[in-house]
This record gives C-alpha cells, sequence and structure tokens, in this order.
C-alpha cells in the first residue's frame, strides 16, 4: 500500500517536472520576442550589449520565469524569484500575472502588476505604473490591458478595468473605468482626451505630470485645446 502511494506521488512529480519543463521552454520563446520588441520600442536601445543592463528586460525575464514555475504549481520557488525581483529592480509583478510575449518595461522601477492582471503584446509600461486593485476581493480584480498599449510614468490603472488595443495613458493619470480602442486617456480622474486617434500624441505626455482633473466640461474643453496644440 505504501508503495503504491510513493508510486502516485513520483507520476504526480513527474507530470509537474514535465510541465515546468515546457513552460520553461515558453517562456524561453518569450524572453526572445521581448527583446525583439525591446528593441524596437525603446528608441535608446543601440547594441545588443544593452540587453546585459536594460532593468526593465532584465525584470520582465525574471518575471517569466517566476511565472513558469508558478502555473507549474512550483509556488514556493515562484515566490523566491519573484522576491529577487523586487529586491534587484523594484519591480512587483505577480507571478500569476499573465503579460504576452512582447510586452516593454522602459526603466521598470517602481512598476507593480498585481495577479489577476493581463497585458497584451507590444504594450510598454514606463517606471512607476500600477495594474492594480480597488477592492480587496476574490476573482478578477486588476486590469485587462490590451495589445500595442502605452502606460506613462507613474499612471494607475484600478480595478477590472479594460484597456483598448492602441489606446495610451497619460503619466500619473487615475484610470478607474475602461479605456476604448485607440484611445487617449490622462487626468485624475482619468478622462478621454482622443478618441480613436491616429496621431500618436508625443512621448513627453507619457513621462511627465499631467495636472489633476478636477472636472468640467470647460476645463475639459481647455485641456483637449492644449494637448492638441502640443501635437501640432
Amino acid at each position: 500500500m505504501e508503495s503504491d502511494c510513493d508510486g502516485v506521488h513520483l507520476l504526480v512529480d513527474f507530470r509537474k517536472i514535465k510541465k515546468l519543463i515546457a513552460e520553461l521552454i515558453n517562456a524561453s520563446k518569450a524572453i526572445k520576442i521581448d527583446k525583439e520588441y525591446l528593441r524596437r520600442l525603446d528608441p535608446s536601445f543601440e547594441s545588443s550589449y544593452q540587453y546585459l543592463f536594460h532593468a526593465g528586460f532584465r525584470s520582465l525575464r525574471l518575471y517569466r520565469i517566476s511565472h513558469a514555475f508558478y502555473v507549474s504549481d512550483f509556488k514556493f520557488l515562484a515566490y523566491l524569484i519573484y522576491h529577487i525581483n523586487r529586491i534587484l529592480y523594484t519591480v512587483d509583478i505577480h507571478p500569476a500575472a499573465v503579460l504576452e510575449p512582447g510586452v516593454v518595461i522602459d526603466h521598470g522601477a517602481g512598476l507593480v502588476i498585481g495577479s489577476t492582471a493581463v497585458v497584451g503584446s507590444g504594450t510598454v509600461l514606463y517606471h512607476g505604473v500600477t495594474l492594480g486593485a480597488k477592492y480587496i476581493t476574490k476573482g478578477k480584480r486588476h486590469p485587462t490591458v490590451g495589445r500595442n498599449v502605452i502606460i506613462g510614468a507613474g499612471a494607475k490603472v484600478l480595478g477590472p478595468v479594460y484597456i483598448g488595443d492602441n489606446a495610451k495613458i497619460g503619466a500619473n493619470s487615475v484610470v478607474i473605468s475602461d479605456v476604448s480602442k485607440g484611445a487617449t486617456a490622462v487626468g485624475i480622474p482619468a478622462r478621454i482626451v482622443f478618441k480613436n486617434n491616429t496621431e500618436s500624441p508625443k512621448s513627453h505626455l507619457f513621462h511627465s505630470t499631467i495636472d489633476k482633473n478636477d472636472g468640467g466640461d470647460e476645463l475639459c474643453h481647455k485641456k483637449e485645446n492644449n494637448l492638441k496644440k502640443v501635437l501640432m
């Protein structure tokens, strides 16, 4: 009887290890895609040696490994790697979060991504971004971010909201509702200032501070006009 139990445990462990190997292979493939997107989307990228020193890329690589251990039910090791990531790069990406291959983390410092968050490929996350929850509850409580999204420095996206493909979130904005595909949202709380825009706002809109939006149609229109002047 005891030998039968040992056999069952060995079989379970073998299946876990087999799954881990498959997940680590997937992580390796994802990291290669991450490298390509970083080269394409980061204008400061000059040479392949920068992969060795790019904190955002290196923290993303550690997340990929921790995620592989997590989904393979080696959770102690997953959280150990997650903790190392926090210490080395001040990046807090829960190992249960799902980041598609091809995500770019620029700088990385202060980045927080919760356990039920999903981030699509081609998305650029600047430093200080939080993809967090509004309330402590079970189930889906973090954002789902589409593909080719830009989330500016210090922006907070809270709750199970959806950020559509090609959307842009201004620096230091606080998003607590859905942002449609191709739209640009800025302010506290964030308001849509462009809808399905084909023209990309200048990058400093996503690196610098966006003033708090106190509400009112007149103020909203004034900010929209000012942003349009910047883009001209």
